[in-house]
């Protein structure tokens, strides 16, 4: 039996869904993203969440597109490819409740794509994030252009997209990338939800008044 890309697991409103690829290295697959689509038009209806966190496997959160898929790709198979990514963001931007990223590891291309489209994000101690779309001759078409900048400043955004280098936890904190540095980085996030909740005047959901 294959196992399913994405695990899904909830509890007290908050639902996980955890990239479960490690030996693939989280590659946003097609079937990945199939996955994932279907998942996120379900969310939009679905009453009983209060928030989502996403996470990954092992030292992997999401390393992004599978080039191995990507370079099988005619133009007009690689430019729907490219929309279903930024359909996949929005979708995720534009969720009633918020998103959290539990980066656990490589978070890389696609993958930091959609840890931007979250509302906030916690890295792990080991995270290490990259665009590396520059080295290939390519650049992101999944909204990462417009979402970085906005989040970490023009300036820094096109040194990374630029250098495709990789920087660790500690820089994403200092640039504002994540909010904070924890081990482990799952439960750091379900907890950021859980003391929101009892500590703020209004409900957390609220928050999502805040520009996007």
């Amino acid at each position: 039996m294959i196992e399913s890309p994405i695990r899904e697991s909830f509890c007290e409103g908050i639902l996980t869904l955890q990239f479960s690829r490690p030996k693939e290295r989280n590659t946003l697959s097609a079937e990945t993203l199939r996955l994932l689509e279907e998942i996120l038009t379900r969310l939009q209806i679905d009453k009983s969440i209060t928030a989502l966190i996403l996470t990954g496997t092992d030292d992997v959160f999401l390393s992004g597109a599978n080039i191995r898929e990507l370079s099988k790709l005619n133009h007009d198979e690689a430019e729907a490819f490219s929309r279903k990514g930024q359909r996949l963001t929005t979708a995720l931007s534009t969720l009633p409740f918020p998103t959290i990223a539990a980066i656990n590891g490589y978070c890389m291309g696609g993958g930091l794509d959609f840890a931007l489209a979250c509302d906030m994000r916690i890295a792990s101690s080991n995270a290490v994030f990259a665009h590396p779309g520059a080295r290939l001759g390519i650049i992101t078409g999944w909204g990462g252009t417009q979402r970085l900048p906005r989040i970490i400043g023009r300036t820094k955004a096109i040194e990374l997209f630029a250098t495709a280098r990789r920087f660790s936890s500690a820089e994403a904190l200092q640039a504002g990338l994540v909010t904070q540095i924890a081990d482990p980085v799952l439960a750091a996030a379900k907890d950021l939800v859980t003391t929101s909740s009892k500590n703020s005047q209004f409900p957390f959901d609220n928050l999502l008044s805040f520009e996007r």
